[in-house]
């Protein structure tokens, strides 16, 4: 298959996850509470093979799947994306005895997962993180606190990203798994513009051992990179899934909207910002294919690519559902609108797994350093 198109088998699958998330996923979510875990829609992604098909596909199914979802119910593919987040430095990087007690029990949607890497003091700057794994024994103690934490304070357990060497940068970070009933860990949910959970997370002197670890000590930042150049090219499917549902409304209702003695379609500055937001949007959706196709085939520049990918449509995505909120007026900002939903659903992708400016920052760094070594 070319990074740029999709077979027919692919094509079909996509058609048939958007119909089973308009029919089979969106009275879940309905039903569901905004900024809580949804339980009963989990359980019916893990009925419908979904989230065991996160750790059995590569990043192109994962998109294809994130996309698809998020053209229907934007908190299934929530819902699912925050699974395998959380869940995939266990699947990558746990021991036998992890991946056994928890990948089956988040496959079948009845273990909530979640990835516990941001700070108060470091978002986007990862490597600056603070929370401390203070030695104790043959094992560690977390102290410290962690912040905007997708399914916190719900989940059941955490890959978290702790400090085990002072000073030492990136080279002295841990990942840990850290079950959700361990003595010290605290949490309390934080209220967002967009309606998936989110939380903090206190630590005081939260006991972790050598079989909590994930990989190696001083090891974690690599670990957390890995996941996030897997997932980096899927937020933007799910910024490009966004964006398709955005202009499929948009393209209705300008053939349908009475104004001006005519149709909207008909008036040619409405017609040509309906062009370039197809014409974005499918460029996006192309960066994305690319990138992930690239982090299939094993490819170096899988950094650059998903940075690439994830700014783009994420970028795309804001700029084709505020052009819809636009071209459809007021009703757009009526709470319960599809518009409004998506217009609170679309401001996160650009500031999660590494913000826009930190996308840039290592597209940047990794254009310079594959100039440095032609120059060798």
């Amino acid at each position: 298959m070319s990074a740029f198109s999709l077979g027919p088998e692919q094509t079909a699958w996509c058609a048939e996850l958007r119909e089973l998330a308009a029919a089979r996923l969106r009275p879940l979510a309905d039903r569901g509470e905004p900024g809580r875990v949804n339980r009963p829609l989990l359980a019916e992604l893990g009925r419908l093979g979904l989230l065991a098909r996160l750790f059995a596909s590569g990043a192109l199914d994962l998109c294809l799947m994130r996309e698809s979802l998020a053209q229907a119910c934007t908190e299934a593919e929530t819902a699912l994306a925050l699974q395998g987040l959380g869940a995939h430095p266990v699947h990558a990087h746990g021991t036998p005895a992890q991946r056994e007690r928890w990948l089956p029990r988040v496959a079948d949607g009845s273990a909530v997962a979640a990835f516990a890497l941001s700070e108060p003091g470091a978002g986007s700057d990862a490597a600056a993180l603070s929370l401390a794994a203070e030695p104790d024994g043959d094992g560690w103690r977390l102290t410290g606190a962690k912040c905007w934490i997708s399914n916190a304070p719900e989940a059941d357990f955490y890959t978290v990203f702790a400090r085990t060497t002072p000073g030492a940068g990136a080279r002295g970070v841990t990942a840990f798994l850290v079950p959700a009933d361990r003595p010290g860990l605290t949490g309390s949910p934080l209220e967002m513009l967009s309606p998936h959970p989110i939380g903090a997370l206190d630590f005081d002197a939260v006991p972790v051992s050598p079989a909590d670890l994930l990989g190696e000590p001083d090891r974690g930042f690599a670990v957390a990179m890995g996941t996030l150049n897997l997932f980096r090219p899927s937020v933007g499917a799910f910024a490009v899934g966004m964006a398709q549902a955005a202009l499929d409304a948009t393209v209705g209702h300008t053939r349908g909207r009475e104004a001006f003695h005519g149709r909207l379609m008909d008036l040619q500055a409405v017609s040509h910002q309906v062009a370039e937001m197809a014409l974005r949007t499918e460029a996006a959706r192309l960066m994305v294919y690319a990138a992930a196709a690239a982090h299939d085939a094993g490819a170096a520049d899988v950094p650059r690519r998903a940075a690439m990918a994830k700014l783009l449509a994420t970028e795309t995505a804001q700029y084709v559902v505020d052009t819809a909120v636009q071209l459809h007026g007021a009703r757009a900002l009526r709470r319960g609108h599809l518009l409004e939903h998506l217009y609170r659903e679309v401001r996160a992708p650009r500031i999660y797994e590494g913000a826009s400016e930190v996308q840039r920052g290592i597209i940047a760094k990794e254009l310079y350093a594959a100039a440095q070594k032609e120059d060798r």
